[in-house]
């Protein structure tokens, strides 16, 4: 019975909406300072980047982390406000908004604005980046020694091949494999494996692996002749939505947890500094993009 309540208790539900809001505000901050990289840095850091995140064990183990989160504050919320709605099932005779903000009375809304955005984004860039079997790779430029220039893949430090050569649609062709195999008297005789890995049939042993192109995809995105301004002006709209839900819950999420004394002041000035820097800048991103020529 106790426990039964104690789960049920709004007060429980607004420590948890409070102590996952704010671990999301630090999976935001860092989330920021890699993107930024598609601005200030080149393709082949921020793709390095990208290789990192998505292989380093303590990484994975954060993004899982963040997943975890980002569910448990949507529905956490979600509770909160049927619980409120119940609690007062008849509104207030009169609302000036002089006791609450706009953001303040409108959080559930912009929530889920927030959540149908981290639900797109994740299809665009995160499934494409693990799953998608036509994720672009990374390539590079070489001179084939006879003054030519050739298209081919470039291999992380850990590939015995650092380089596998391309045909003239820019694909790892049938037939280069086919000469490979027979140069080598069938000694590598190689396939594909997800997505990345080029495979020696003969032994399972990775001979070479490539990085996916996570700027190149980013880039295109925003880019898309059809869509990329449709695009471009979602995004920021969705940062303006996170702006006034950072605005509110940053604050509140201290005060939530009983922090609101001397340090009330200070709390106030930082989070309604993160609520407009954050943003911001994630906005900035799309725009820089779609308009680099």
């Amino acid at each position: 019975m106790a426990k039964s309540a104690l789960l049920k208790s709004s007060i429980v539900k607004k420590y948890w909406m409070a102590l996952t809001g704010l671990f999301l505000c630090l999976f935001l901050a860092g989330h920021l300072a890699g993107n930024l990289q598609l601005i200030f840095g080149t393709s082949k850091q921020f793709n390095e980047y990208a290789l990192f995140m998505t292989t380093n064990p303590a990484v994975k183990l954060l993004s899982y982390l963040t997943y975890i989160s980002i569910l448990f504050h949507a529905i956490d919320g979600i509770m909160l406000t049927i619980q409120n709605k119940k609690a007062r099932p008849i509104g207030y005779a009169k609302t000036d908004g002089s006791s609450s903000s706009l953001a303040s009375r409108n959080m559930a809304v912009l929530g889920t604005v927030i959540l149908v955005f981290i639900a797109t984004h994740m299809v665009n860039f995160w499934a494409k980046m693990h799953f998608d079997k036509n994720m672009p790779l990374v390539t590079k430029e070489m001179d084939n020694g006879m003054g030519q220039k050739q298209v081919q893949l470039v291999g992380t430090k850990d590939s015995q091949m650092p380089f596998m050569q391309l045909d003239q649609n820019g694909k790892l062709s049938k037939e280069f494999f086919e000469t490979i195999k027979a140069q080598t008297q069938g000694q590598y005789d190689l396939e594909v494996q997800d997505i990345t890995k080029i495979v020696n049939k003969k032994t399972g042993e990775v001979i070479f692996e490539g990085y996916k192109d996570l700027y190149k995809l980013t880039v295109d995105f925003f880019k898309d002749a059809k869509y990329g301004l449709f695009f471009t002006i979602g995004y920021v709209l969705a940062m303006l939505a996170l702006a006034f839900h950072l605005w509110h819950g940053f604050q509140s999420a201290f005060q939530s947890l009983g922090v609101n004394n001397k340090f009330t002041p200070t709390i106030k000035f930082f989070g309604r500094a993160f609520a407009i820097v954050v943003p911001l800048l994630f906005a900035i991103i799309p725009v820089i993009l779609h308009f680099k020529k």
